[in-house]
């Protein structure tokens, strides 16, 4: 071995030796992986920033450092979508494992669900359940103004489906408001803002609305097109639905003659036109099949048992499908 080849060895096995002694004299900032302690309770208020939540983990117990997670939080983008609110997460974790479990939406505590279907009443009964909702504050609806202007400056249907979560002691008025923003914007994802060429936005929110409480999600876009049918011809909308709403007995299966005549522009029994406002919260798979209804002549529609709905332009076969409606009612299918 010549005297450089022999230099540029030893040189080598040198620099691999310091190396070596650097990395196991390195303090290392970060617990391993696969080692949890048990849980703990971490709050993460509205506004907190990456280093506010690396100090309250490190404070708890969850991470080594604060270090170590703020240094994951700025190189992974998903460390933003950390919501404020209550975590039930476990304590001696990496960095990496805090993140997951702080992204995982079934470890947050009190969240508020809002259900498809569900109405700005059934919202509010939750809100004022909730933990982290502060029950001093004052409800004032009309500080809170509706994403779709309507004439009766409403609330209902703008309200979009999700679970979401609260920093405690926040009031009832900026829980909604935050709501109705996150419906603006999956309102402008879906396409819903443009409406189409005869229906308003608001009108098809209206429409959506209807359809999400009326049919399975298999047939939205038909019952879409049954309801969309009936408008063009100026015939009654006749739809449960709308009546259960005005009359407050949501959840019924069948309807009596009596709260069919109920003096309420909701009866679509009595008036001809959509309802003046939505009647529920509607998902967006409701809202794109009243954007995009499907193809047919259908005037009615009605489920004889659970799953199984269909669709007529006869009134006459319309007539005959209720017969078996009613008899398989009877016989406690619907139950």
């Amino acid at each position: 071995m010549t005297r450089l080849r022999l230099l540029l060895v030893l040189s080598l096995v040198a620099l691999l030796t310091a190396t070596g002694i650097f990395l196991l004299l390195k303090p290392k900032n970060d617990f391993p992986a696969g080692s949890p302690g048990p849980e703990v309770a971490i709050t993460v208020n509205k506004g907190d920033t990456g280093t506010d939540i690396a100090r309250t983990l490190f404070a708890r117990g969850v991470t080594k450092s604060v270090a170590a997670f703020v240094s994951l939080a700025m190189r992974d983008s998903s460390a933003n979508g950390i919501g404020p609110g209550t975590h039930n997460i476990s304590t001696h974790l990496s960095a990496r494992e805090a993140l997951t479990q702080l992204l995982d939406q079934r470890r947050m505590a009190d969240q508020v669900i809002v259900r498809e279907g569900s109405t700005l009443g059934d919202v509010l009964k939750t809100l004022k359940s909730s933990k982290n909702i502060d029950p001093a504050t004052p409800l004032k609806l009309s500080s809170i103004k509706p994403f779709l202007k309507n004439k009766l400056n409403s609330l209902e249907g703008q309200i979009y489906p999700a679970h979401y979560s609260f920093a405690p002691g926040t009031s009832i008025n900026t829980a909604l408001q935050e709501m109705v923003t996150h419906f603006a914007g999956e309102s402008k994802n879906v396409g819903l803002t443009a409406g189409n060429q005869k229906y308003s936005p608001y009108e098809i929110l209206t429409i959506a609305s209807m359809v999400q409480i009326e049919g399975d999600p298999t047939d939205f876009d038909k019952v879409s097109r049954t309801i969309l049918n009936r408008l063009t011809i100026g015939m009654p909308l006749q739809l449960n639905s709308t009546v259960q709403y005005a009359a407050n007995l949501r959840g019924r299966i069948a309807l009596s003659l009596a709260a069919t005549k109920i003096n309420s522009p909701y009866n679509t029994y009595k008036y001809v036109g959509l309802p003046p406002s939505p009647i529920s919260n509607p998902s967006r798979l409701a809202i794109e099949a009243s954007l995009s209804p499907a193809v047919g002549d259908w005037l009615y529609f009605i489920t004889v048992s659970p799953g199984d709905t269909r669709f007529t332009s006869q009134y006459t076969q319309f007539q005959e499908w209720e017969t078996l409606y009613q008899r398989n009612l009877r016989a406690g299918a619907f139950k």
